[in-house]
């Protein structure tokens, strides 16, 4: 059964186009992953299915009395609720059955028999309703997703206000799940979350008997929860059935065939045209010249696609500073309150370190304490005099600049087509680098701001999960310009993958932490 269809969708905007006669469908209980580099439109085209904005053309029809759940990149919270406010408005519909209930027994006294009848099958459907749906043990269930993904770490009373951007994600993503829509619409939902939290919701999505439609670039998370994939690339979306190892199976495939058509139909066209050359002129072959002409004219040409701009990431090495860089004794990192137990750190130059641990405990708090950026609850630090950092935060840029503004604005001195050069390197086109910041996709946001820091010399590299919302071509050269920086690394991740094969050590917090883990 189809739950969703849409058809030769077509949109675009800024002169670029993004979807072109794309057609999509979800059927009941399909698990579907949208795939395809930073800025080809995957988050656009959720955006048209769920209807908030309208394509250019085509349709899209939802089967009736359809119920879906969507967590965008760029999802908000209101400010004067606490965490568990937010999430018990997951159950809204049943707290208003519950009113319409208590309602009713407030008018048993004054009906008459008949009404009194209609009165308590009313009630008895509701009660039902709210029986089987739960109701009773809300609570309950609010701290089983809660404790899943982080948030009772952080404490449920705690006002949405105070939260930063990657705690409000968790929120938004928690009351989403508790909502049991009968479709989830994800986009990267595991940008802020930790290994365990990535866990919890893997096996979620295992067992989610509904629809789910899932935009990551987290490929290990994708591969375990979807059994369809859609891939978006120049403007087209292809519909594969099965895991993402079937998929680029059955890509690689459809790209060889592809390859080897073009090559034969190119050898006919110069064929034709060599022919139709040769005797168009002549009286005696010019019927079989025009001919072929036809053909030529009538022929489907066979486009090869692009290939998609990959980006270039060097990080310019400074001079080399002393042998300890950065140095901490009796360190204690907290806002209000400690998160940590006193430690001693000592960070040797060209070290490259990982720092894991579930949310809540520090990860982000102890980078900006080492550099500084922040005072300690206790303790000294001491930076060699020649240090140079370099530092990736992990909150996205959301002005209304344009990305080449906000390049420009730090580097006055370089020439138009200077500017235009570097964030090219880094793989952004000319739609990517004239648009604002708020509007870039936040793998083309990540990408403006480490142009930003390879433009400067540093020793010291330090990197907040840098690698959240970049493609898979984007991690890749990453990792590789991580590795072959001569300089120290510091960096928070909850990818292993890509923290494994860069770090020469792995720090977990939880060992320092005051919190129970």
């Amino acid at each position: 059964m189809s739950i969703l269809n849409a058809e030769n969708i077509t949109h675009g905007f800024g002169g670029r186009q993004i979807l072109e006669d794309a057609s999509f469908r979800l059927l009941k209980g399909e698990h579907i992953g949208l795939i395809g580099a930073n800025g080809e439109g995957k988050s656009t085209f959720l955006k048209i299915i769920t209807g908030e904005i309208a394509p250019d053309n085509g349709t899209v029809e939802w089967c009736r009395h359809i119920t879906y759940g969507y967590l965008d990149q760029y999802s908000s919270l209101g400010k004067g609720k606490t965490i568990m406010d937010v999430l018990r408005d997951a159950f809204s519909y049943l707290n208003e059955l519950e009113k319409e209930m208590l309602d009713l027994y407030e008018k048993m006294a004054e009906a008459d028999e008949n009404e009194l009848n209609d009165i308590m099958e009313n009630v008895g459907e509701i009660q039902e309703i709210l029986e089987s749906s739960g109701y009773y043990t809300i609570d309950a269930k609010i701290s089983e997703y809660a404790n899943g993904l982080g948030l009772g770490e952080i404490g449920l009373d705690k006002d949405v206000s105070e939260l930063s951007g990657g705690q409000r994600s968790k929120v938004l993503l928690t009351k989403v799940l508790l909502e049991n829509p009968m479709i989830l619409i994800l986009d990267e939902p595991t940008n802020f979350l930790d290994e365990n939290h990535i866990n919890w919701l893997t096996q979620f999505l295992q067992n989610y008997e509904n629809a789910f439609i899932l935009v990551s670039h987290d490929i290990p998370f994708l591969t375990k929860v979807t059994n369809v994939i859609y891939h978006l690339e120049n403007t087209v979306l292809t519909r594969y059935k099965g895991t993402y190892e079937d998929f680029l199976r059955m890509y690689d495939i459809k790209k060889q065939q592809i390859e080897q058509a073009y090559k034969k139909q190119q050898k006919k066209i110069a064929d034709l045209e060599e022919f139709v050359a040769k005797n168009k002129a002549r009286a005696a072959t010019a019927t079989l010249a025009r001919s072929r002409q036809r053909e030529l004219d009538k022929m489907e040409r066979i486009d090869i696609a692009k290939e998609k701009v990959k980006p270039i990431f060097n990080f310019k090495a400074d001079r080399a500073p002393g042998r300890v860089v950065i140095s901490a004794e009796n360190l204690v990192i907290g806002y209000d309150s400690p998160l940590t137990k006193k430690i001693d750190i000592k960070i040797e130059r060209n070290k490259k370190i990982a720092i894991r641990g579930v949310n809540g405990l520090g990860k982000s708090t102890l980078l900006k304490t080492l550099l500084k950026l922040i005072p300690p609850i206790e303790g000294e630090i001491e930076h060699d005099q020649f240090i140079n950092v370099g530092y990736f935060e992990q909150e996205e840029v959301t002005s209304d600049k344009t990305a080449l503004q906000e390049f420009w604005d730090e580097f006055p001195s370089l020439t138009n087509a200077e500017a235009r050069a570097a964030l090219a390197k880094c793989g952004l086109t000319t739609e990517h680098i004239t648009s604002q910041m708020k509007v870039l996709s936040g793998g083309e946001n990540a990408k403006v701001r480490l142009c930003k820091i390879m433009q400067r010399p540093c020793n010291i590299l330090v990197l907040d999960e840098p690698t959240n919302h970049l493609d898979i071509d984007a991690k890749a050269e990453l990792t590789r310009a991580v590795k072959e920086f001569r300089g120290t690394v510091i960096l928070v991740s909850h990818e292993s993958e890509f923290y494994e094969s860069v770090a020469d050590e792995v720090w977990d917090v939880s060992e320092w932490s005051t919190k129970i883990v």
